[in-house]
């Protein structure tokens, strides 16, 4: 019966190194980036997501917890412009802050994570000229260290993260284009 054990334990190491050693061989970063095309010029959708306080109306996140705790500091919009949240399990807690607005083109945001998980990541928003409109790419990119490499085996980031950025892509559409 020891031996039987031994031997179930012995192969439960070496599944559970294997998937370590093959989660190493995974890339150091990661990307997330959806797009969709609004029927609105850049103009209109541009202040959507240059205005943190603006997000609750379009953002995902605001809708998996509207009891979150926001705090806003810094400039009104634009580079400079900080967002605090405090939520739920399913939104965590962290702060952004645009470290770069090029009206109605470009938006980046430094986001740091503090809750479920400490992580830092760049997120940025592309406004480019579409034969309908506007195509508006939200995208995240962020260092993925070997604990999530192993996450990553069980979880797709790319499904997770990019479900959310299609429903927020979604709602601001809705919101523009009104």
């Amino acid at each position: 019966m020891l031996k039987i054990l031994l031997i179930i334990l012995a192969v439960i190491v070496v599944l559970v190194l294997g998937a370590v050693v093959f989660a190493a061989t995974k890339p150091d970063t990661f990307h997330v980036e959806r797009s969709a095309i609004i029927n609105a010029p850049p103009e209109k959708i541009f202040p959507l997501i240059n205005d943190f306080n603006q997000w609750q109306a379009w953002s995902p996140y605001e809708k998996k917890d509207p009891a979150m705790k926001r705090t806003f500091e810094g400039a009104t919009s634009g580079q400079g412009a900080v967002y605090n949240w405090d939520g739920n399990k399913d939104v965590g807690a962290g702060r952004m802050e645009i470290t770069e607005a090029t009206p109605s083109s470009k938006l980046q945001i430094k986001l740091d994570f503090v809750r479920p998980f400490e992580g830092h990541n760049v997120a940025t928003f592309t406004l480019s000229p579409a034969a309908q409109g506007t195509t508006v790419t939200w995208a995240m990119d962020g260092p993925s260290p070997l604990i999530a490499k192993v996450m990553g085996l069980f979880f797709n980031m790319d499904t997770m993260i990019g479900d959310d950025f299609a429903k927020g892509l979604e709602n601001l559409k809705a919101l523009a284009e009104k």
